[in-house]
């Protein structure tokens, strides 16, 4: 499993992977998960108000990624972090919970 990552990944290896991400508001602290091709496009996206469920938590900062070589795989990661979402396995995953 991935490591957490802070930021957004430069241009390079990888870049035009599909990518499973963590946003986080700086405004409400809540987290928002979802999946791209173009990751640095999208926190733009975000954090420009053009995605609705996004707006109200401007500015987005990403606080972790996950790269893959299809979508249809990105799809079902990003399925499966939103399953735990708020809980123990999604603290663990951005290594917020020590055991």
């Amino acid at each position: 499993m991935a490591a957490p990552r802070s930021g957004v990944p430069l241009r390079g290896k990888g870049a035009n992977m599909y990518q499973v991400y963590i946003l986080r508001s700086e405004k409400t602290g809540k987290h928002y998960i979802g999946s791209t091709e173009f990751i640095e496009d999208r926190l733009v996206r975000h954090n420009s108000g053009f995605v609705k469920s996004t707006k109200g938590g401007i500015p987005w900062v990403c606080i972790y990624n996950e790269p893959y070589e299809s979508r249809s795989v990105a799809c079902q990661r990003e399925k499966e972090i939103k399953s735990y979402k708020g809980g123990i396995k999604f603290k663990r995953l951005l290594g917020l919970w020590k055991d």
